[in-house]
């Protein structure tokens, strides 16, 4: 149950799943690198306005080369956290993480352009989106790679 409840605290704020695993240098890391991405890409405003269904002025206030940061830092944090408690003792355990962090900023690269049923999902919800196919295809090219 660890590294899930890991994993688990990583997805809450990146950091705090290294600090429950007691590598705190590490987690303040993560939580400081959050925080800085956080501010930087006005990202609380984003979700605010994404929220509110103002998705026009969510995307007018998005500082995307900081946002573009985001899934990395997230994803990885993800990672190392479940690793670091045991979980991934599969050598391609990372694959899903990684593959989710591309399709994420993928997503926050095209996010004012995409339209789904004529509708702008903007810089929240449309690379919340992107989370799904990144999870299909990191496992899939994880079960690829592990039964070659």
């Amino acid at each position: 149950m660890k590294p899930k409840e890991n994993l688990l605290w990583s997805i809450a704020f990146p950091g705090f799943g290294q600090i429950l695993n007691g590598k705190y240098l590490k987690g303040i890391f993560f939580v400081l690198l959050e925080i800085i991405i956080n501010v930087q890409s006005h990202f609380n405003k984003i979700i605010f306005f994404s929220f509110n269904g103002e998705i026009s002025k969510a995307i007018d206030h998005t500082e995307y080369q900081w946002l573009m940061f985001y899934p990395c830092v997230y994803f990885f944090s993800m990672w190392d956290a479940y690793r670091d408690a045991g979980g991934g003792k599969d050598p391609y355990s990372y694959l899903p993480f990684v593959i989710c962090a591309y399709f994420v900023t993928v997503g926050i690269m095209y996010s004012a352009k995409v339209r789904i049923f004529g509708i702008c999902l903007g810089t929240v919800w449309f690379p919340m989106l992107c989370v799904i196919p990144g999870v299909l295809v990191g496992g899939l090219l994880k079960m690829i790679v592990r039964n070659r």
